[in-house]
């Protein structure tokens, strides 16, 4: 049976009106939070290293390492420990590394708690921890996860 051009042509535009099924029209989404532990110093120039850990709510999970730097007019050192992160939803435990941009204003002694809000395009973390040292300033950071090397 042969088929014209126009009717090939017409059945291709009406299987592309038809919906497609949920599983390919909308990829699941998964919650994940982070549990993380970080110690650094600040004079002028800002830094601090950690490790943590990603699980989500879909079973993956994920050893990360953690590096902050930035710079801004700040000056301390602190440690965090224990520290809880949560992400907004998305399609996979990959699209959660990388870069998130951060602006803060700290003045904290001996014992302190910070809570702060980042964002990488669509993804956003919400960070909250507490910790000891000092620190005074204001600064901007660069939060950067990655997948933590065995």
């Amino acid at each position: 049976m042969r088929h014209s051009p126009r009717s090939t042509l017409a059945t291709i535009l009406i299987l592309g009106m038809l919906p497609l099924p949920l599983t390919v029209a909308a990829a699941a989404q998964t919650k994940c939070g982070l549990t993380y532990s970080l110690r650094g110093w600040s004079a002028v120039y800002k830094t601090a290293n950690g490790e943590g850990v990603i699980r989500c709510d879909n079973g993956q999970s994920m050893a990360v390492a953690i590096h902050v730097e930035g710079g801004g007019i700040t000056f301390g050192k602190t440690e965090v420990k224990n520290a809880t992160g949560k992400f907004t939803e998305v399609a996979k435990i990959d699209d959660l590394l990388g870069s998130y941009a951060a602006a803060e204003a700290e003045a904290g002694a001996v014992k302190s708690a910070e809570a702060q809000a980042l964002t990488k395009g669509e993804v956003s973390l919400a960070l909250a921890g507490t910790g000891s040292g000092w620190s005074l300033g204001l600064s901007g950071a660069k939060f950067t996860i990655t997948k933590k090397k065995k």
